[in-house]
């Protein structure tokens, strides 16, 4: 069955050509809050018990879908959050969740604003263009009483990338919470290499939406950002580790700044290529007379962590599986 498409650009249509999908098993945690109350016990060397967690089992999958539309002043996008390249296995040591359909919904304003200031984004932070979901950050936070704990209750938040907790991560940097909903928390490997086709992959690539309207681009851009024809290069982010070491329990979990948490960075502007929301002005081949857009970097934060628009006033319908 051919995925089922309605999209506004070519480039959308050349992404969704290559549609093939393994059922694969998944990981241990989950980064909505709202999702947390099976999924909040310990696991590996967590203090409060040794119980291991409950594995989901795989299904066969359908076929990814992927619908975007311009609905008067807003995009629309509806998707099955499949996504349309091979993933890593699920479960896995680090993740006992399985991939499912979900029934996503977002509207996003088709001419986005600036605010007059950064909104912090989480857990969601966009829509990739084959329906999969871009998260902010991680459910998994350090607490004084648990070294291992879920929903936010500190804002020792750990980082999904940087080795200091096992997520089970795939090759796509991605993995699957226990709604089923596979989702990235950094440059989604398989999804670029699915747009370049038999492309180069070093090029300014759009990659989905942020959920304030702004598109999403990455790694590489001009070094111009003004200038189309100008140098290629991976774009920097303007976030560097602290020097020092953390705060003491019971205000942090101590030891020094090495990336483990999302409070081990800090932001320097200018120090790169981007602000403090991980994105810039400039011109880009889908928008010739330039645009503020975000960059999904090799370097923390990776996804962005703040909305430099304004954010959705409600949560998008249909994080879950469809009913």
């Amino acid at each position: 069955m051919k995925p089922t498409l309605c999209c506004t650009t070519l480039f959308t249509l050349a992404l969704l050509l290559t549609t093939s999908l393994q059922a694969h098993p998944s990981h241990t945690h989950d980064d909505e809050p709202q999702q947390l109350a099976q999924a909040d016990r310990p696991f590996n060397n967590q203090r409060s018990t040794n119980r291991p967690p409950r594995h989901m089992e795989p299904v066969e999958l359908p076929e990814p879908i992927i619908s975007i539309t311009i609905e008067g002043d807003t995009r629309v996008i509806r998707a099955n959050g499949l996504p349309n390249h091979q993933t890593g296995d699920f479960p896995n040591n680090g993740n006992p969740n399985a991939i499912r359909p979900q029934n996503h919904e977002f509207r996003l304003p088709l001419n986005p604003t600036i605010s007059d200031e950064p909104t912090s984004a989480r857990p969601q932070f966009g829509v990739a263009l084959n329906g999969v979901i871009f998260d902010a950050g991680t459910a998994e936070f350090w607490t004084p009483t648990r070294d291992r704990a879920f929903g936010g209750r500190s804002p020792w938040n750990y980082e999904a990338l940087t080795g200091g907790i096992n997520l089970g991560l795939d090759q796509n940097n991605a993995h699957v919470q226990p709604t089923g909903k596979y989702h990235y928390h950094g440059i989604p490997t398989g999804l670029i290499q699915t747009i370049a086709g038999e492309q180069d992959t070093h090029r300014v690539m759009h990659l989905g939406w942020a959920l304030d309207g702004f598109p999403i681009y990455g790694p590489w851009g001009y070094d111009d950002p003004m200038v189309p024809n100008s140098e290629l290069r991976q774009l920097k982010s303007s976030y560097q580790l602290k020097q020092g070491h953390r705060p003491a329990s019971p205000q942090g979990p101590g030891g020094p700044y090495d990336g483990t948490f999302g409070l081990d960075f800090e932001y320097v502007p200018n120090l790169g290529d981007l602000d403090e929301c991980n994105g810039r002005f400039g011109v880009t081949p889908e928008f010739p007379n330039g645009t503020y857009y975000y960059v999904i970097t090799q370097d923390f934060p990776s996804i962005p962590r703040m909305w430099r628009g304004q954010p959705p006033r409600r949560s998008p319908r249909g994080f879950g599986p469809p009913r």
